[in-house]
């Protein structure tokens, strides 16, 4: 299957993305179900040129879909009985993104957000950081999902810049992976001074984790929580992602979770590995005035030309890369996962 994009940025980074996972089984399987989210989003600083999904064994069906969160994924059902199964994903993709900063995004109260979305009002995003005044509708600004009003007095006319209320406030409520808890309250209260602007806050928050957290990998599973990550210190990025997701949701400010990739550099006078980038994951904040604001507690930053952008959700179980089902008699199963993120021309994965 291969998709293309009709327009890509002019300047920026491009990159050759692949990524393959391998199922082996210890006994056969007779069918696979699965979807991925392996296609990176047309986004306004980033552009997908053309993706392929390669299937071993070929499926007997393929189809593919943009879910509720506008994010592109693809079902898959394998019928010939197998004990390997290789999902490679290839992606041609120009990122032209310039880091948020804190000086450079809206100052607002994380109290007047709050306020916003609880009641549908906002500030105005056309004025000057330090004039913002109130203007009686909330504001935000990526245009991705437009909903048309049935009237004048549909809720849904109310001016959100494309993203709308009701998505707002969908971002604000727990999820699977995301519980809001009096713990994850208490750890992030120290963040959230009276007064203090959102922006400022999320720089606050990812330079919390990044500091007081240790990156382990393997310390965590999917299921881990934020009460468990929380008392045993140690995560990985979508642990980091989901704590910070809790802390803004606990104090009525939109997030939601971000899947990608992060280009990684190999350490001065050695070659880079190939297949020895991985999945990352982030957070996605709404800041009136600029939208959503994307940034990284794991390295601590605003994300910038670096980062591919997959898909964003409610959490990891709305953008896993890869999921699905098997039909066999036995069980046992070794999972493999390569990912080269590397500059367009240069020798990704075979």
């Amino acid at each position: 299957m291969t998709t293309s994009a009709p327009t890509t940025p002019t300047t920026g980074r491009t990159y050759d993305l692949v990524h393959r996972t391998t199922y082996a089984y210890d006994h056969p399987v007779t069918t696979s179900y699965g979807r991925t989210v392996l296609t990176p989003r047309d986004l306004p600083d980033q552009q997908c040129h053309t993706s392929t999904l390669d299937i071993q064994p070929a499926p007997a069906d393929t189809a593919a879909h943009v879910d509720y969160f506008g994010n592109r994924s693809t079902y898959f059902a394998v019928t010939d009985e197998h004990r390997r199964l290789v999902v490679t994903s290839r992606s041609t993709v120009t990122v032209a993104r310039e880091a948020a900063t804190v000086a450079g995004l809206p100052v607002v109260a994380w109290e007047d957000v709050a306020a916003a979305v609880r009641s549908g009002r906002g500030l105005d995003p056309a004025a000057a950081p330090d004039e913002a005044e109130w203007d009686g509708v909330v504001h935000d600004d990526v245009a991705e999902l437009p909903t048309e009003p049935e009237g004048p007095d549909d809720p849904s006319a109310v001016a959100t810049d494309g993203i709308g209320i009701v998505a707002l406030r969908e971002a604000l409520l727990p999820s699977r992976h995301v519980a809001l808890t009096e713990d994850v309250r208490e750890w992030a209260a120290p963040s959230f001074t009276p007064g203090r602007g959102v922006a400022e806050i999320l720089a606050d928050l990812a330079h919390r984790i990044r500091t007081e957290l240790t990156y382990r990998s393997g310390s965590t599973t999917v299921g881990t929580t934020q009460t468990q990550l929380l008392a045993q210190r140690t995560g990985v990025c979508q642990d980091f992602a989901h704590l910070m997701v809790a802390a803004l949701r606990l104090h009525g400010l939109p997030a939601r979770y971000a899947s990608g990739y992060l280009e990684t550099m190999p350490p001065p006078g050695r070659e880079k590995l190939r297949g020895a980038d991985a999945s990352h994951a982030w957070v996605s904040a709404w800041v009136p005035g600029a939208g959503w604001v994307e940034v990284d507690p794991t390295n601590d930053k605003f994300i910038d030309d670096r980062y591919v952008v997959l898909g964003w959700g409610r959490d990891y179980a709305d953008v896993p890369p890869l999921r699905g089902v098997i039909f066999t008699e036995g069980s046992g199963s070794r999972l493999t996962v390569s990912v080269d993120l590397v500059p367009a021309g240069s020798t990704p994965l075979p």
